[in-house]
């Protein structure tokens, strides 16, 4: 069978597994919190939500995080085998994804840690070993987390059959956005307003075979995706992926190109799916212009407060999301007549009998905590375009190819098919 046939075949493949994964997720997802009508017999609709696990699976489900990403560095780094990084792959989809149901991911305990460094106390062993193990491995071995031990990353990497090479304005462009996530995740977190990583994982419906149509609709919509992009929710949405970034450069073992050993065959580039593959600079690049270079440098502090005050000026928004932000506007609303129907929430209040006044105190000190945290994201976004715009301008030197180490996935996709024998470890 020639390889155009081979690519064919899977294609079609990963697209009817991809259709059979939405619509059993469809026919699961029967709304799960119909309106309660109280008559006899009425019984309390179950939650799509994990319960509490027993300590000894809590133990389990941090052992095989552990026991995961030990295997995925030896089968990348020991082994260089793409075949047993896929059985990893799979491993973890099944545990992490459909046995543990997605909760408690290392993407989303970024709000736990969050949660518990702004407000105090409340973070679990569990949830405090899911976030710092994978980042203690980048700093360490690279981001082997993503090789296929992340259950959404491993799902991606399942239906990849023919990956597209994103244009690099477009791609450099759409790596800004796991930023922007990170930047509001963080303070709706520190707020106590939403989990919102949570709230919007595109996988989670498929991993417990039921949740909003919506949603389940934009997670077949990034795995049909995912069959021509390598990873789209990995690569230009993820806010743990920035995280691990800063630390893969910093690790001592890692998918290295040594000099000696490239002969310039290119299969390395054409064999990575996620442009993870920094190529040779042919012709030298123009020395970028001292003036430009001086002008970038001193706009940089201009760019971090001009972000700092755009986000101070985003807090009255971004707390809106919180429930006493939005239960203390409600109040103001009826009480000023401008409110068109009933409220559950606000009828509630009322009845405690609870003064509107000390509602109204506890939405402002809201509304001033998330205008502090929202000006801190906001010049936080500032100084990454600041630093983006400072790296690009930069000139270019690169005489052999390398792989980047804050953007390669630790797939092991190169090493096979290199045929200098591609040293995986370096020290």
């Amino acid at each position: 069978m020639s390889r155009i046939a081979t690519l064919s075949k899977w294609r079609c493949s990963a697209v009817r597994w991809v259709a059979l994964l939405m619509l059993v997720a469809f026919a699961c997802a029967e709304e799960r919190f119909p309106p309660p009508d109280f008559s006899p017999g009425y019984t309390i609709p179950s939650t799509t939500v994990p319960g509490p696990r027993a300590e000894w699976l809590a133990v389990l489900d941090v052992v095989l995080l552990a026991l995961a990403l030990g295997l995925a560095g030896w089968a990348t780094l020991v082994k260089r085998s793409r075949t047993a990084a896929v059985w990893i792959a799979v491993g973890s989809l099944l545990w992490f994804g459909f046995m543990r149901q997605g909760c408690v991911c290392s993407i989303g305990s970024i709000q736990d840690v969050t949660r518990a460094a702004a407000q105090g106390g409340g973070l679990s062993w569990v949830a405090a070993a899911f976030f710092f193990l994978p980042l203690a491995t980048a700093l360490i071995a690279g981001r082997l987390f993503c090789s296929g031990v992340c259950p959404l990353g491993a799902i991606q990497d399942l239906v990849l059959v023919q990956p597209l090479r994103l244009p690099s304005w477009l791609s450099g462009f759409l790596s800004l956005f796991p930023y922007v996530y990170l930047a509001l995740a963080v303070v709706w977190a520190a707020t106590g307003a939403a989990y919102v990583i949570c709230a919007y994982d595109p996988f989670v419906g498929f991993f417990r075979f039921g949740g909003p149509a919506w949603l389940l609709i934009a997670g077949g919509g990034l795995l049909l995706l995912g069959t021509v992009v390598g990873r789209p929710y990995c690569r230009f949405l993820c806010p743990y992926s920035v995280l691990l970034r800063w630390l893969s450069p910093l690790s001592r073992w890692r998918i290295r190109i040594h000099p000696s050993a490239c002969t310039n065959c290119r299969l390395c580039e054409n064999s990575c799916p996620f442009d993870a593959i920094a190529m040779p600079v042919q012709t030298a690049a123009p020395r970028p212009s001292r003036v430009l270079l001086a002008v970038l440098v001193l706009a940089a502090p201009l760019l971090v407060a001009l972000g700092g005050w755009l986000g101070w000026r985003s807090g009255d928004t971004l707390a809106g999301r919180h429930a006493t932000v939005a239960l203390a506007e409600r109040i103001r609303a009826e009480d000023a007549g401008t409110a068109m129907s009933a409220n559950d929430a606000a009828e509630s209040f009322r009845r405690t009998g609870k003064p509107t006044e000390a509602l109204f105190a506890a939405a402002a000190d809201v509304r001033q905590q998330t205008n502090m945290y929202a000006a801190a994201a906001g010049a936080f976004l500032g100084l990454v375009v600041a630093v983006g715009l400072i790296r690009r301008s930069r000139r270019q030197h690169q005489t052999t190819y390398e792989a980047e180490p804050g953007t390669c996935l630790s797939c092991a996709r190169c090493l096979p098919d290199c045929p200098g024998g591609l040293p995986a470890v370096t020290t």
